[in-house]
């Protein structure tokens, strides 16, 4: 077995691979995932991921997540599937989630998590902040977690963003590094839901308080849906259609996600509805100026 570390967004573990395992095709798939997917070589430690060859399998105990893939799937960019969401499962363990969300740090050291749909303006209005002094503290995908003293954190995620070309608004939305980005966690100040639309014409930003039924589900959804089980089946992607999801999820791990829940509800959180980016970002900036 050799070992290597697997990083993604600004996350990483220790993985152990058997030292025959070709990982070049998997390296190929580091651009389709989330916060890309690296491997580099590592000081032997004890493993957060094993990788081995056999029948599929996946185990799991307080420390390591096993996986088990067939020879043909461990050199196959499968593996790099397979693995990221091992480390999901590794990271909840240390009490960290991935989220699907935008983050920044506001230049009092104090995070906010923007939250919402596809196309509602999280990026747009990210990068409003950052040219207000805000930092950069991942977009798409940060992750959320309790830091030493109890206290909800925001640790940096995802270091790129895709920003469409104004002069090229049929075209793929090419990726470009956010500036500035944090290096570290910082504390939570409030989480925002937000909606940006130019038919939006009257701005707002409400408390969501009490917080509905609807929205604590959806709160619950998004801390659950990197943990539902491996995405890719075991047996390799290639010419296979489905696969079993094998299910990586503990009573302890979502009685922990329930209890970050039962905090991120009982602080700060609102509705932000704006015409725009940068009037987006001129409320967020008086709300925690305020706060």
């Amino acid at each position: 077995m050799s070992g290597h570390r697997l990083t993604t967004g600004h996350h990483s573990a220790f993985l152990t691979l058997p030292g025959d395992v070709d990982s070049a095709a998997a390296r190929t798939a580091a651009g389709a995932l989330p916060g890309g997917w690296t491997l580099e070589p590592a000081a032997k430690g004890r493993a957060d991921i094993e990788v081995t060859v056999g029948e599929p399998d996946v185990t799991a105990d307080t420390h390591t997540v096993r996986v088990r893939v067939p020879r043909p799937v461990a050199d196959s960019d499968t593996l790099a599937y397979v693995t990221y969401t091992a480390l999901e499962r590794a990271r909840q363990q240390q009490h960290k989630v991935t989220v699907h969300a935008t983050a920044l740090h506001s230049p009092g050291g104090r995070a906010v998590l923007l939250l919402g749909a596809k196309g509602a303006g999280k990026t747009s209005t990210a990068l409003a902040l950052a040219a207000r002094g805000w930092t950069h503290a991942g977009d798409d995908l940060v992750v959320l977690g309790e830091s030493d003293d109890g206290t909800v954190a925001v640790w940096p995620g995802k270091p790129t963003a895709a920003v469409r070309d104004p002069a090229h608004p049929l075209a793929p939305k090419p990726q470009r590094a956010l500036t500035p980005f944090t290096a570290g966690p910082a504390p939570l100040a409030c989480i925002v839901r937000i909606a940006v639309h130019p038919a939006l014409t009257t701005p707002t930003l409400a408390p969501a308080a009490p917080l509905s039924v609807n929205e604590k589900l959806r709160l619950h959804e998004l801390l659950a849906r990197y943990i539902s089980g491996l995405p890719t089946p075991l047996t390799g992607v290639t010419g296979v259609p489905y696969g079993p999801v094998w299910p990586l999820d503990t009573p302890a791990l979502a009685a922990w996600r329930s209890h970050l829940i039962a905090q991120l509800t009982a602080g700060r959180f609102g509705y932000l509805h704006a015409p725009d980016p940068e009037t987006a970002a001129d409320l967020l900036t008086k709300e925690t100026d305020a706060g």
